[in-house]
């Protein structure tokens, strides 16, 4: 026998598939009822990534235009809510990966001379993948430290507060960072490297 949150969850899911065949048919009231049924749960899952109120909601709601454009196309069959999480993921991420580049761009723009940064302007997705791996590899702490302090721009006093540690272990956590990714990027062989760690040393000291 199921028991209460089993069941709970069967009505939901069967509740969601009428809704989902109901927007498949345009229907503006489906839609709504699961934008207020979902819109709560998916700004909480992406302002968890963005930390951003106004960046968040403006996420938030590419997501459910994305979902009145695709009302065709989905299975009503399907968990609408797994659809929803899966896309307000992709979407903070693809928001994160530009907010990345902007950050560089703009730290080198001021800094490095002027056929560097026209070169910056052509950053290949190649190169900003081989950044995103070197982040990815940092300690979950101090990839906190290097997002807080390099991508946010916030102080050490700032990003102490925020993570309840002090100054001192941010500086320190934040050169740990910060060498780890020069490191990365001069293992990989190529221009490609090369050419990455010379148009960020501004961003990067």
């Amino acid at each position: 026998m199921l028991n209460k949150p089993e069941i709970g969850k069967l009505v939901r899911d069967i509740l969601d598939n009428g809704l989902v065949t109901k927007l498949g048919n345009s229907d503006k009231t489906a839609f709504d009822v699961l934008y207020w049924r979902y819109h709560q749960r998916i700004y909480a899952n992406v302002f968890k990534l963005i930390k951003n109120a106004d960046q968040t909601e403006d996420i938030v709601q590419e997501v459910f235009v994305a979902l009145w454009e695709s009302r065709k196309s989905l299975d009503p069959s399907r968990d609408i809510a797994g659809w929803l999480f899966v896309v307000s993921y992709n979407k903070a991420i693809t928001h994160l990966k530009k907010q990345l580049k902007e950050s560089v761009t703009r730290a080198t723009m001021s800094k490095i001379d002027t056929e560097t940064a026209e070169a910056s302007d052509t950053f290949s997705d190649t190169a900003f993948e081989l950044l995103e791996k070197a982040i990815a590899l940092l300690s979950p702490q101090k990839r906190k430290v290097f997002e807080l302090c390099k991508l946010q721009g916030k102080t050490y006093e700032e990003a102490a507060k925020e993570l309840n540690i002090s100054k001192h272990t941010v500086k320190e956590y934040l050169g740990d960072a910060v060498g780890s990714i020069k490191e990365f990027i001069k293992s990989n062989p190529g221009h490609l490297s090369v050419y990455l760690l010379a148009t960020m040393l501004p961003f990067l000291r």
